[in-house]
């Protein structure tokens, strides 16, 4: 498939995607599509930024009967965030024709999601915990839905909600079509897709445990002392004068702490956590996608199931735990084929973990230099300060003597 042209895609659909500049199909698209036409089921193992989102909604935008004012898409998905983001995208493909979709997520009142029930609706985007509510409450049905789409089945098990997911499917038609997408395939997943798909077919567009991030532009600037952490970045921001950027903190504290800092002085900043309403955080996602907020500093709750375009660098404020983390927060930038940038900072004590990274990604990273500025009180030369600095060149040979067997 060159064009989607190619596959004779209705009127509608195609100037949709016209609008949208989307010419050329992704290789989740043209691998997913052409099987979804055949009725097949299908999992992808592929992750956020891969196009899969336009792949189903392509599909169901398709076969949807519009006269019929009752549910014949559900889509699963594991956060409010990723439910709006599928929402919003759904919709744009299917702004010539007489779709209704909706979102149904926690945190947001009830009855507000019934008065969108109202006249019918044709498409479901749905957490699982809220969904259950309305199938318990019978404010929704799913006896027609034709086609159901488990999105991060992978995140879906980490947060807990298999056995809801497993409950949804029970309550929709044997005879569906479903789809499953996940970065990684982990026994749990493995049984579910054995238990509720139809001789599913198998695509790996990409895997989580070996990610292909060779297109980021991807360094470190060592931080010899922790209260240069802050230096660093601003030197940074100062050199590279980034438009769109992501920050990730360790802890929420951290991230809002940041936040203040920044906005003193003088960015366009704002924070994205756990701890915020669902409104504030839907709030600073619009504002972030729109371009008004210049730098977005979040906890890992904004590196996972957020599809968002065209942000230009992200930084490890605080290093991630491990490399799948890593690729998860590096991921939000370099989306589809564009260019991207990823800073991590780093203290002496994390110079192992970023050699771990660095092996499993296959990935060496470019040191960035960094002039710490003067203090008033520098320690003694034999102090125990001192010690510690001179040990920092001992992680930076280990670095050197890292086995050198993957692609730099």
């Amino acid at each position: 498939m060159a064009k989607f042209e190619d596959l004779q895609l209705s009127e509608s659909v195609m100037k949709a995607l016209g609008d949208m500049k989307f010419v050329e199909p992704t290789p989740i698209q043209e691998q997913a599509i052409p099987l979804l036409f055949q009725g097949e089921d299908v999992i992808g193992q592929a992750k956020t930024g891969t196009g899969k989102t336009a792949a189903f909604g392509i599909y169901a935008l398709e076969g949807l009967d519009y006269e019929l004012r009752r549910p014949q898409v559900l889509v699963l998905t594991p956060t409010r965030e990723l439910c709006v983001q599928v929402r919003d995208e759904v919709a744009k493909l299917g702004k010539y024709t007489p779709l209704k979709i909706v979102a149904v997520y926690g945190g947001q009142e009830i009855e507000k999601q019934l008065r969108a029930f109202e006249g019918g609706v044709h498409v479901v985007v749905g957490t699982p915990g809220r969904l259950i509510d309305h199938l318990k409450r019978g404010t929704l049905k799913f006896d027609d839905v034709g086609l159901v789409v488990i999105d991060e089945a992978d995140r879906l098990l980490d947060m807990g909600f298999i056995d809801d997911v497993e409950w949804i499917l029970a309550n929709t038609p044997e005879s569906r079509q479903t789809l499953l997408f996940s970065a990684t395939m982990p026994d749990e997943i493995k049984r579910l897709a054995e238990k509720y798909m139809h001789a599913p077919q198998h695509l790996r567009v990409s895997e989580d445990e070996t990610p292909v991030i060779t297109h980021i532009g991807q360094s470190f600037i060592a931080i010899s002392d922790p209260r240069d952490r802050l230096y660093a970045l601003l030197d940074y921001l100062k050199a590279e004068r980034p438009v769109h950027t992501m920050i990730f903190c360790r802890t929420k504290f951290g991230a809002d702490k940041l936040g203040i800092i920044l906005r003193d002085r003088g960015f366009s900043a704002e924070c994205l956590h756990g701890d915020m309403t669902q409104n504030k955080r839907d709030f600073v996602m619009r504002e972030f996608r729109a371009g008004k907020i210049a730098v977005l500093v979040a906890t890992d709750l904004a590196a996972r199931g957020l599809d968002i375009n065209d942000v230009s660098h992200v930084i490890n404020y605080n290093i991630p735990e491990d490399h799948i983390d890593y690729v998860h927060r590096v991921g939000r930038t370099g989306r589809m084929g564009k260019a991207g940038s990823a800073l991590t900072l780093v203290t002496p004590a994390e110079m192992g973990k970023l050699g771990d990274i660095e092996r499993a990604i296959s990935v060496r990273l470019k040191e960035r230099t960094f002039e710490a500025p003067e203090r008033q009180k520098r320690a003694p030369p034999h102090s125990h300060a001192h010690d510690k600095r001179a040990k920092f060149d001992g992680p930076k040979r280990f670095r050197q003597t890292m086995p050198h067997t993957y692609n730099l």
